[in-house]
């Protein structure tokens, strides 16, 4: 049985974590596999992830009615109470200037209560049509928070999805790193039992010339190293 020149065989990889193999990396016929082993917690994560994602994206613009509802209550509650502060600003000046001119002129008919009152009517005005434009822009405020809080919520499942795929990525890599410093182990190792195999070869070559010149007896002893170089 002559002497083995057979590559040596693939060397794969793994990672362990806590005595858990998280990562291998093997060699099935000509292709190189690195495979990732997720834990339960994390399949559970890397689902509900994707999953939220797929039912979110569709809808995420679309306000059903409930979130409607919401808005406009919130909307509702926001003039009132601008109103509330309203009147409570212009109807203490109001019952002040009536009982003011009453005690002056004992009746609201002259132009000094009506001037007073127009020019408190108008200041009110102003600030109700004020009050108008701040629900407009209180009802995009709030349209956009909504959707802000939409957008973060999906941009969080994004994130858990990424850091998921780069742990397992990081994880092959290190698999993968192992199998390569155990084939580079290999072929060195391969490289130098050649060289030391032709090496002891090229000796038994001498060897054999040097007894072949001996009569009988040296060519036996020749034809034994000869045979005996294809063991080594």
């Amino acid at each position: 049985m002559g002497k083995s020149s057979k590559y040596p065989s693939f060397s794969g990889g793994s990672i362990s974590v806590n005595g858990e193999n998280k990562a291998t990396t093997n060699k099935k016929g000509n292709t190189v596999v690195s495979n990732y082993n997720m834990s339960d917690a994390e399949k559970n994560i890397y689902n509900y992830a994707q999953n939220s994602l797929a039912n979110s994206l569709p809808s995420v613009n679309v306000f059903d009615e409930d979130t409607q509802k919401n808005l406009q209550s919130q909307l509702d509650a926001y003039t009132l109470n601008g109103q509330k502060l309203i009147n409570n600003m212009y109807t203490p000046m109001i019952d002040d200037l009536k009982t003011d001119i009453a005690s002056r002129f004992g009746n609201f008919d002259n132009s000094v209560f009506m001037d007073n009152l127009n020019e408190i009517e108008s200041n009110r005005a102003e600030s109700i049509n004020n009050l108008a434009q701040d629900v407009l822009a209180k009802r995009d405020e709030l349209v956009s928070n909504e959707l802000a809080q939409r957008y973060t919520y999906l941009g969080f499942l994004q994130d858990l999805q990424n850091n998921i795929n780069s742990n397992i990525l990081n994880y092959i890599a290190g698999s993968q790193q192992n199998s390569a410093a155990g084939n580079d182990y290999n072929a060195r190792a391969y490289a130098a039992n050649q060289a030391s195999g032709s090496t002891l070869g090229n000796y038994a070559n001498l060897a054999s010339g040097v007894l072949s010149t001996m009569g009988p007896y040296g060519m036996a002893a020749s034809a034994a190293l000869q045979i005996a170089k294809n063991y080594v």
